[in-house]
């Protein structure tokens, strides 16, 4: 099988092997195993005709959003999101473990290991939704990161979210600093890690900002938020603030190593340079960012500058088809498109989605590469399909092709996907629980 390391070095090699021992990547190279490892090896398994890889990281994702696909689908963010508030504004844990599953279900099969989940919608009556969402991901076997979300700037304080979905400040805070207290584990191999997220600039006060940051900092875990995502932020910004949404958060000390920021899409050569020198990261997320007709986010200029940049799905409802593995080609050719076509290289996408998410979430020294130490979160590919036969480089094929099918993956060691399919739940039981609860949700909205 070929192999690419995504290390320091891009190391790759075409013929390979690599061993598991204890969760981790035990040796890996180029030609057969010793004679020793197959000796002693529980299970083997031939990768002929496959490209391995890292595990995917989605750096950015709104799992609760799955049960709203399809809605509102010719319209930009805000208008978007306008819509849809009043319905996210009725979820319960229900809907959101079944919504967490469809979601989870789609990342894994699409070659990721590791997400996150921005969830910032906290319905009085709706159960503990965080809750919800971090079962659902032990189901699937996936490595998580939660990122507790807030709003507490409503429509009548001059802010987008209507006043009956946001929390009071203090509440959101405290809310946030519980889920840390209850789900954050900061070790070794951890399998979940919360972040602290408040959601906007136009829906967060400048105080739950301050305050979050606080909190984060003193639990020493991450902090994120959107930013920069579309033009209409801009304006209100300059408008409310006087100055650009990175001016802003830049102001209220939310810049940093332990900061990664959703889209970055408008963002001037000043803003690049901020990020760089802060090693702030970027989330970057094409396919979501075109839906919505947000624009193309500077991912070239991100990359030269230095700046750590992941890959996104975003939410469900704004990227209906849910998948990480696509965004690479998304990404390659959004870029291209943008810049020309050596704006961003095969090599570079590959990357982009596996240590540069492992760097956004601050585990670049345990995922993100195939390397001997690391945990054994990677995905094997079939590139002997007649999709993807013949084409001459395995890394184009993974990310300028067709998504291939998923013959394994692993997080952990463990199987998660094996031939194309879930080890924990079956797709009927995930379709049933998705179907059921879209039209509840649907039902508590009057609309059938």
């Amino acid at each position: 099988m070929a192999i690419a390391t995504v290390d320091a070095a891009g190391t790759e090699h075409a013929s390979g092997y690599l061993s598991v021992s204890g969760g981790r990547v035990a040796a890996l190279g180029e030609g057969s195993p010793p004679d020793s490892a197959l000796a002693t090896a529980d299970r083997r398994i031939d990768g002929s005709g496959c490209l391995l890889t890292p595990g995917l990281v989605n750096t950015h994702h709104h799992f609760y959003q799955w049960l709203t696909r399809g809605l509102v689908p010719d319209s930009d963010l805000f208008s978007w999101l306008t819509a849809l508030y009043p319905r996210w504004a009725l979820l319960d844990a229900e809907m959101e473990h079944a919504a967490a599953l469809g979601s989870l279900a789609a990342l894994v099969r699409s070659g990721c290991t590791t997400t996150m989940d921005h969830h910032y919608v906290f319905p009085s009556d709706g159960g503990d939704l965080l809750a919800a969402e971090i079962e659902a991901a032990s189901l699937i076997g996936v490595r998580f990161h939660p990122a507790r979300g807030s709003m507490d700037l409503g429509r009548s304080a001059g802010g987008l979210p209507p006043d009956d979905v946001v929390e009071e400040t203090e509440a959101a805070l405290e809310a946030t600093e519980e889920a840390i207290a209850r789900y954050h584990d900061p070790s070794p191999g951890s399998m979940c890690q919360v972040a602290v997220a408040p959601c906007s600039p136009f829906s967060v006060s400048p105080e739950l900002l301050v305050g979050a940051r606080e909190l984060a900092r003193r639990h020493g875990v991450r902090l994120h938020t959107h930013l920069a995502e579309t033009a209409d932020e801009e304006a209100y910004c300059n408008q409310r603030f006087g100055c650009s949404p990175l001016e802003y958060v830049e102001s209220l000390g939310w810049l940093g190593e332990d900061v990664w920021l959703a889209h970055g899409v408008h963002l001037a050569a000043k803003a690049i340079s901020a990020l760089a020198a802060t090693r702030t990261g970027v989330a970057h997320c094409p396919s979501s960012n075109s839906r919505l007709g947000a624009g193309v986010a500077p991912l070239p200029e991100l990359l030269a500058a230095g700046v750590p940049v992941g890959l996104g799905v975003d939410g469900s409802a704004s990227n209906e088809a849910g998948e990480l593995g696509t965004e690479l080609r998304s990404a390659l050719l959004t870029a291209r498109a943008r810049k020309g076509p050596t704006a961003l290289s095969t090599r570079q996408a590959l990357a982009i989605a596996t240590m540069g998410g492992a760097l956004c979430l601050g585990r670049g020294d345990e995922i993100g590469s195939l390397e001997v130490g690391k945990l054994a979160d990677l995905a094997l590919w079939r590139l002997d399909t007649p999709a993807h036969v013949g084409i001459a480089d395995p890394v184009a094929a993974l990310t300028l092709g067709s998504l291939p099918p998923l013959e394994l993956l692993l997080v952990g060691g463990k199987a998660v996907v094996e031939a194309g399919e879930l080890t924990s739940l079956g797709d009927e039981e995930i379709a049933a629980a998705g179907g059921r609860e879209a039209a509840r949700l649907a039902r508590r909205a009057g609309l059938n």
